[in-house]
């Protein structure tokens, strides 16, 4: 019973969070009261380490804020802030939301065509595969100012320069995993059809695209993750008023590292619900196929 117990998913979630919290509010304490009794010395003011733990926890501006304070100025930024306002994260993530959406579109039917090309053609992926590999082992916030230029130049400005820096970082996945999926195709099964003189076409629609469809879906659920990472970093380059990435310079800018904190928190949980998203329609799409979920 204890086993079982102990063997549980949600049992090793739960671990995971409370060892995460427990380990968070103790660096907290560490770095707030070392900056709260340096402070206390240079004023020349009398301090107790009692005194110094409990004022840890709700520092103004602290160096790690605890994991109640990122709480507290996240509600308050998504619910007790009008839609509207500057001031809301919501209003701030619908603006992300825009370019990762629009970037994530582009880089799966970008990923999905190379990766067709790759798989039918020998020429182009010798010629090409090494390219995109290569595009990869460039640092992103290397190549977004680039991308932002050189757009702007042409007076692409607005969502269309995020939504390419997001796409940049989401058609690798969606590539690599369709190259492997659409090579899944069992053999046997294509030597049946091509007894039959199935075209090419046909052999891609009836078996590779089927074989390759599980193998799409967990590369779409990398790649939407990463095109969220592609919008945020866009936004830091592009000086853009909206946006999280915004949000995160302006934060870095005034020392606010609660709102920093409450903005990555809202980041996560946005990154979390689109993979969940994708997900949901992974189990949809295999479920009408008849896997057993």
């Amino acid at each position: 019973m204890k086993a079982k117990f102990i063997h549980q998913k949600w049992f090793a979630i739960v671990c995971t969070i409370v060892s995460v919290i427990a380990i968070w509010y103790v660096a907290s304490i560490w770095m707030n009261a070392n900056q709260l009794a340096k402070t206390y010395e240079r004023k020349s003011q009398s301090w107790t380490v009692s005194q110094v733990v409990s004022e840890s926890f709700s520092v103004k501006r602290p160096m790690l804020p605890p994991p109640h304070q990122v709480l507290q100025q996240w509600y308050k930024s998504v619910f007790d802030t009008k839609v509207s306002s500057k001031r809301s994260l919501v209003f701030h993530s619908m603006i992300t939301l825009q370019s990762t959406l629009l970037g994530f579109g582009l880089g799966s039917v970008l990923g999905i065509a190379i990766a067709v090309g790759i798989v039918h053609n020998r020429t182009l992926e010798l010629s090409f595969m090494p390219w995109v590999i290569a595009s990869q082992t460039i640092p992103v916030l290397a190549i977004a100012p680039i991308i932002v230029v050189v757009l702007g130049a042409i007076n692409l400005t607005g969502v269309v320069p995020k939504a390419i820096i997001a796409m940049y970082l989401s058609f690798f996945p969606v590539t690599i995993g369709m190259v492997k999926g659409l090579r899944s195709a069992d053999k046997l099964h294509m030597e049946l059809l091509q007894t039959y003189n199935a075209s090419r076409t046909q052999l891609f629609w009836k078996l590779r695209w089927y074989s390759a469809q599980p193998y799409l879906f967990a590369s779409l659920k990398i790649g939407i993750a990463a095109s969220l990472v592609g919008a945020v970093v866009a936004e830091l380059p592009t000086g853009a008023q909206g946006g999280l990435g915004s949000r995160l310079l302006s934060g870095s800018y005034y020392g606010q590292t609660v709102m920093i904190w409450a903005t990555l928190l809202m980041a996560a949980i946005l990154g979390s619900v689109l993979v969940n998203i994708v997900a949901l329609f992974e189990r949809i799409l295999l479920r009408r196929r008849g896997a057993a979920l």
